[in-house]
Protein backbone atom coordinates (compact mmCIF):
# COMPACT_ATOMS: atom_id res chain seq x y z
CA UNK A 1 0.00 0.00 0.00
CA UNK A 2 2.89 2.34 0.79
CA UNK A 3 4.38 1.83 -2.67
CA UNK A 4 1.02 2.43 -4.31
CA UNK A 5 0.53 5.60 -2.28
CA UNK A 6 3.96 6.88 -3.29
CA UNK A 7 3.02 6.18 -6.90
CA UNK A 8 -0.15 8.26 -6.41
CA UNK A 9 1.93 11.19 -5.11
CA UNK A 10 4.32 10.84 -8.06
CA UNK A 11 1.41 10.73 -10.53
CA UNK A 12 -0.10 13.85 -8.95
CA UNK A 13 3.21 15.70 -9.25
CA UNK A 14 3.54 14.50 -12.85
CA UNK A 15 0.04 15.80 -13.61
CA UNK A 16 0.88 19.19 -12.11
CA UNK A 17 4.08 19.34 -14.13
CA UNK A 18 2.24 18.57 -17.37
CA UNK A 19 -0.43 21.14 -16.48
CA UNK A 20 2.28 23.80 -16.41
CA UNK A 21 3.28 22.82 -19.93
CA UNK A 22 -0.32 22.92 -21.14
CA UNK A 23 -0.63 26.34 -19.53
CA UNK A 24 2.38 27.39 -21.57
CA UNK A 25 0.69 26.26 -24.78
CA UNK A 26 -2.50 28.15 -23.91
CA UNK A 27 -0.50 31.26 -23.00
CA UNK A 28 1.26 31.10 -26.36
CA UNK A 29 -2.19 31.00 -28.01
CA UNK A 30 -3.11 34.25 -26.25
CA UNK A 31 -5.47 32.96 -23.57
CA UNK A 32 -5.76 35.10 -20.43
CA UNK A 33 -4.07 33.41 -17.41
CA UNK A 34 -7.15 34.16 -15.30
CA UNK A 35 -9.42 32.40 -17.80
CA UNK A 36 -7.09 29.40 -17.82
CA UNK A 37 -7.09 29.36 -14.00
CA UNK A 38 -10.89 29.62 -13.84
CA UNK A 39 -11.43 26.59 -16.07
CA UNK A 40 -8.76 24.61 -14.25
CA UNK A 41 -10.52 25.26 -10.94
CA UNK A 42 -14.05 24.72 -12.32
CA UNK A 43 -13.21 21.28 -13.71
CA UNK A 44 -11.39 20.47 -10.49
CA UNK A 45 -14.56 21.36 -8.57
CA UNK A 46 -16.57 18.83 -10.60
CA UNK A 47 -14.14 16.06 -9.65
CA UNK A 48 -14.06 16.80 -5.93
CA UNK A 49 -17.86 17.15 -5.86
CA UNK A 50 -18.10 13.59 -7.20
CA UNK A 51 -15.52 12.49 -4.61
CA UNK A 52 -17.55 14.13 -1.83
CA UNK A 53 -20.74 12.51 -3.15
CA UNK A 54 -19.11 9.07 -3.10
CA UNK A 55 -17.59 9.58 0.37
CA UNK A 56 -19.79 12.02 2.30
CA UNK A 57 -18.90 10.63 5.75
CA UNK A 58 -17.35 13.10 8.17
CA UNK A 59 -17.56 16.00 5.73
CA UNK A 60 -17.86 18.57 8.50
CA UNK A 61 -19.89 20.86 6.27
CA UNK A 62 -21.85 22.04 9.31
CA UNK A 63 -18.69 23.48 10.88
CA UNK A 64 -18.16 27.25 10.44
CA UNK A 65 -14.42 26.77 11.01
CA UNK A 66 -14.26 24.32 8.13
CA UNK A 67 -15.88 26.90 5.84
CA UNK A 68 -13.60 29.71 7.04
CA UNK A 69 -10.30 27.89 6.67
CA UNK A 70 -11.38 26.18 3.44
CA UNK A 71 -12.24 29.60 2.00
CA UNK A 72 -8.74 30.77 2.97
CA UNK A 73 -7.39 27.73 1.14
CA UNK A 74 -9.53 28.79 -1.83
CA UNK A 75 -7.94 32.24 -1.84
CA UNK A 76 -4.58 30.50 -1.82
CA UNK A 77 -5.33 28.18 -4.73
CA UNK A 78 -6.89 31.02 -6.76
CA UNK A 79 -3.75 33.13 -6.34
CA UNK A 80 -1.50 30.15 -6.93
CA UNK A 81 -3.15 29.14 -10.21
CA UNK A 82 -3.44 32.72 -11.49
CA UNK A 83 0.08 33.93 -10.71
CA UNK A 84 1.56 30.64 -11.92
CA UNK A 85 0.02 31.10 -15.37
CA UNK A 86 0.93 34.81 -15.40
CA UNK A 87 4.54 33.81 -14.73
CA UNK A 88 4.39 31.23 -17.54
CA UNK A 89 2.88 33.77 -19.96
CA UNK A 90 5.51 36.39 -19.11
CA UNK A 91 8.48 34.06 -18.83
CA UNK A 92 8.84 30.30 -19.12
CA UNK A 93 7.36 27.13 -17.68
CA UNK A 94 10.65 26.09 -16.05
CA UNK A 95 11.11 29.37 -14.19
CA UNK A 96 7.47 29.56 -13.09
CA UNK A 97 7.38 25.96 -11.82
CA UNK A 98 10.65 26.28 -9.93
CA UNK A 99 9.71 29.58 -8.28
CA UNK A 100 6.38 28.10 -7.21
CA UNK A 101 8.32 25.24 -5.64
CA UNK A 102 9.69 27.82 -3.15
CA UNK A 103 6.36 27.63 -1.28
CA UNK A 104 7.79 25.74 1.75
CA UNK A 105 10.17 28.66 2.33
CA UNK A 106 7.20 31.04 2.57
CA UNK A 107 5.54 28.58 4.96
CA UNK A 108 8.58 28.73 7.22
CA UNK A 109 8.80 32.52 7.10
CA UNK A 110 5.13 32.87 8.06
CA UNK A 111 5.58 30.21 10.75
CA UNK A 112 8.53 32.15 12.18
CA UNK A 113 6.47 35.34 12.23
CA UNK A 114 3.49 33.66 13.93
CA UNK A 115 5.82 31.73 16.29
CA UNK A 116 4.46 28.41 15.03
CA UNK A 117 7.97 27.22 14.13
CA UNK A 118 11.22 27.92 15.96
CA UNK A 119 13.94 29.40 13.71
CA UNK A 120 17.09 27.29 13.54
CA UNK A 121 20.42 27.64 11.75
CA UNK A 122 19.67 24.88 9.18
CA UNK A 123 16.34 26.50 8.30
CA UNK A 124 17.88 29.95 7.83
CA UNK A 125 20.73 28.44 5.81
CA UNK A 126 18.19 26.71 3.55
CA UNK A 127 16.25 29.96 3.08
CA UNK A 128 19.46 31.79 2.10
CA UNK A 129 20.33 29.03 -0.39
CA UNK A 130 16.87 29.24 -1.95
CA UNK A 131 17.19 33.03 -2.23
CA UNK A 132 20.54 32.55 -3.99
CA UNK A 133 18.90 30.04 -6.32
CA UNK A 134 16.13 32.55 -7.11
CA UNK A 135 18.73 35.20 -7.92
CA UNK A 136 20.52 32.86 -10.33
CA UNK A 137 17.32 31.48 -11.88
CA UNK A 138 15.68 34.85 -12.51
CA UNK A 139 18.87 36.78 -13.33
CA UNK A 140 17.78 39.74 -11.18
CA UNK A 141 21.45 40.62 -10.72
CA UNK A 142 21.39 41.63 -14.41
CA UNK A 143 17.66 41.94 -15.06
CA UNK A 144 18.03 44.07 -18.16
CA UNK A 145 20.03 41.40 -19.95
CA UNK A 146 18.08 38.34 -18.81
CA UNK A 147 15.16 36.54 -20.40
CA UNK A 148 13.13 36.57 -17.17
CA UNK A 149 11.07 39.75 -16.82
CA UNK A 150 10.32 41.28 -13.41
CA UNK A 151 6.66 40.36 -13.90
CA UNK A 152 7.53 36.72 -14.58
CA UNK A 153 9.80 36.54 -11.53
CA UNK A 154 7.38 38.36 -9.24
CA UNK A 155 4.37 36.33 -10.38
CA UNK A 156 6.31 33.07 -9.92
CA UNK A 157 7.21 33.97 -6.35
CA UNK A 158 3.65 35.12 -5.65
CA UNK A 159 2.34 31.78 -6.91
CA UNK A 160 4.55 30.13 -4.30
CA UNK A 161 3.35 32.55 -1.62
CA UNK A 162 -0.31 31.82 -2.39
CA UNK A 163 0.43 28.09 -2.44
CA UNK A 164 1.71 28.58 1.12
CA UNK A 165 -1.63 30.26 1.95
CA UNK A 166 -3.40 27.18 0.55
CA UNK A 167 -1.22 24.91 2.71
CA UNK A 168 -2.06 26.88 5.86
CA UNK A 169 -5.77 27.01 5.03
CA UNK A 170 -5.93 23.29 4.31
CA UNK A 171 -3.94 22.46 7.45
CA UNK A 172 -6.27 24.40 9.77
CA UNK A 173 -9.41 23.17 7.99
CA UNK A 174 -8.39 19.50 8.17
CA UNK A 175 -9.40 18.90 11.84
CA UNK A 176 -12.93 20.09 11.08
CA UNK A 177 -13.86 18.03 8.02
CA UNK A 178 -12.85 15.70 5.21
CA UNK A 179 -10.30 16.58 2.50
CA UNK A 180 -12.93 16.34 -0.22
CA UNK A 181 -15.19 18.80 1.60
CA UNK A 182 -12.28 21.21 2.04
CA UNK A 183 -11.43 21.03 -1.66
CA UNK A 184 -15.06 21.54 -2.70
CA UNK A 185 -15.24 24.78 -0.68
CA UNK A 186 -11.75 25.86 -1.82
CA UNK A 187 -12.48 25.40 -5.52
CA UNK A 188 -15.89 27.05 -5.12
CA UNK A 189 -14.13 30.03 -3.52
CA UNK A 190 -11.66 30.11 -6.42
CA UNK A 191 -14.53 30.34 -8.89
CA UNK A 192 -16.30 33.01 -6.83
CA UNK A 193 -13.11 35.12 -6.88
CA UNK A 194 -12.02 34.68 -10.48
CA UNK A 195 -15.44 34.97 -12.10
CA UNK A 196 -15.41 38.68 -11.24
CA UNK A 197 -11.92 39.22 -12.64
CA UNK A 198 -11.91 37.34 -15.95
CA UNK A 199 -12.77 38.66 -19.37
CA UNK A 200 -16.36 37.45 -19.96
CA UNK A 201 -16.05 37.27 -23.76
CA UNK A 202 -12.88 35.18 -23.66
CA UNK A 203 -14.34 32.96 -20.95
CA UNK A 204 -17.33 32.14 -23.14
CA UNK A 205 -15.11 31.77 -26.21
CA UNK A 206 -13.42 28.76 -24.61
CA UNK A 207 -16.59 26.72 -25.09
CA UNK A 208 -16.38 27.01 -28.89
CA UNK A 209 -12.64 27.19 -29.46
CA UNK A 210 -10.59 24.35 -31.01
CA UNK A 211 -8.39 24.66 -27.90
CA UNK A 212 -11.13 23.42 -25.55
CA UNK A 213 -9.58 19.92 -25.24
CA UNK A 214 -6.47 21.55 -23.75
CA UNK A 215 -8.63 23.32 -21.16
CA UNK A 216 -10.33 20.01 -20.37
CA UNK A 217 -7.04 18.14 -20.00
CA UNK A 218 -5.66 20.95 -17.85
CA UNK A 219 -8.65 20.81 -15.52
CA UNK A 220 -8.71 17.01 -15.28
CA UNK A 221 -5.00 16.51 -14.70
CA UNK A 222 -4.10 19.88 -13.18
CA UNK A 223 -6.84 20.06 -10.56
CA UNK A 224 -9.36 17.22 -10.50
CA UNK A 225 -7.43 13.97 -10.70
CA UNK A 226 -4.13 15.32 -9.32
CA UNK A 227 -5.49 16.70 -6.05
CA UNK A 228 -7.38 13.47 -5.34
CA UNK A 229 -4.34 11.31 -6.11
CA UNK A 230 -2.09 13.49 -3.96
CA UNK A 231 -4.35 13.50 -0.89
CA UNK A 232 -5.10 9.77 -1.12
CA UNK A 233 -1.39 9.08 -1.62
CA UNK A 234 -0.37 11.12 1.41
CA UNK A 235 -2.41 8.83 3.67
CA UNK A 236 0.26 6.12 3.44
CA UNK A 237 3.34 8.09 2.32
CA UNK A 238 5.92 9.48 4.72
CA UNK A 239 6.22 13.28 4.46
CA UNK A 240 9.93 13.02 3.66
CA UNK A 241 9.24 10.65 0.78
CA UNK A 242 6.41 12.85 -0.49
CA UNK A 243 8.72 15.89 -0.43
CA UNK A 244 11.28 14.13 -2.61
CA UNK A 245 8.68 12.68 -4.99
CA UNK A 246 7.11 16.15 -5.38
CA UNK A 247 10.24 17.20 -7.29
CA UNK A 248 8.65 15.41 -10.24
CA UNK A 249 6.46 18.49 -10.79
CA UNK A 250 9.06 21.21 -11.49
CA UNK A 251 11.32 18.76 -13.33
CA UNK A 252 8.45 17.59 -15.57
CA UNK A 253 7.30 21.17 -16.19
CA UNK A 254 10.85 22.24 -17.05
CA UNK A 255 11.35 19.35 -19.46
CA UNK A 256 7.99 20.11 -21.09
CA UNK A 257 9.03 23.73 -21.59
CA UNK A 258 12.41 22.82 -23.05
CA UNK A 259 11.36 19.88 -25.24
CA UNK A 260 7.84 20.84 -26.35
CA UNK A 261 7.85 24.65 -26.17
CA UNK A 262 11.50 25.12 -27.20
CA UNK A 263 12.23 27.25 -24.14
CA UNK A 264 15.83 27.36 -22.97
CA UNK A 265 17.83 27.96 -19.80
CA UNK A 266 21.41 29.19 -19.49
CA UNK A 267 23.93 27.47 -17.22
CA UNK A 268 23.45 29.87 -14.28
CA UNK A 269 19.69 29.40 -14.43
CA UNK A 270 20.10 25.62 -14.35
CA UNK A 271 22.41 26.02 -11.34
CA UNK A 272 19.84 28.23 -9.63
CA UNK A 273 17.08 25.73 -10.36
CA UNK A 274 19.17 22.93 -8.88
CA UNK A 275 19.87 24.94 -5.73
CA UNK A 276 16.16 25.60 -5.21
CA UNK A 277 14.98 22.05 -5.87
CA UNK A 278 17.63 20.34 -3.74
CA UNK A 279 17.42 22.83 -0.87
CA UNK A 280 13.63 22.91 -0.64
CA UNK A 281 13.48 19.11 -0.76
CA UNK A 282 16.16 18.82 1.94
CA UNK A 283 14.33 21.40 4.05
CA UNK A 284 11.08 19.45 3.78
CA UNK A 285 12.79 16.17 4.65
CA UNK A 286 14.53 17.82 7.63
CA UNK A 287 11.22 19.21 8.86
CA UNK A 288 9.33 15.93 8.56
CA UNK A 289 12.15 14.00 10.26
CA UNK A 290 12.05 16.07 13.45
Amino acid sequence: MARLSTAFVALAALCWGVSGGIGGILAAQGWDPLVVSLYRGAIGLLFVLVWLGLRPQGSGLASPRLWFWSAIAGVGVAGNFSFYFVSIAEGSVAVAATLMYCAPVFVYLVSFTLKIERPTAPKWAAIVMVMLGVVLLTGIYDIGAGDVTPIAAGAGLLSGLFYAVFIFGFKYAAPHGSPQAILVIAFAALIAILVWLVDADQTLAVLSTPSWPLFAILGVFGAGLSFILYIVGLNHTAPAVASIVAMVEPVTASLFGVVILNQSLVALQILGMGLILVTVTALSVYSSAR
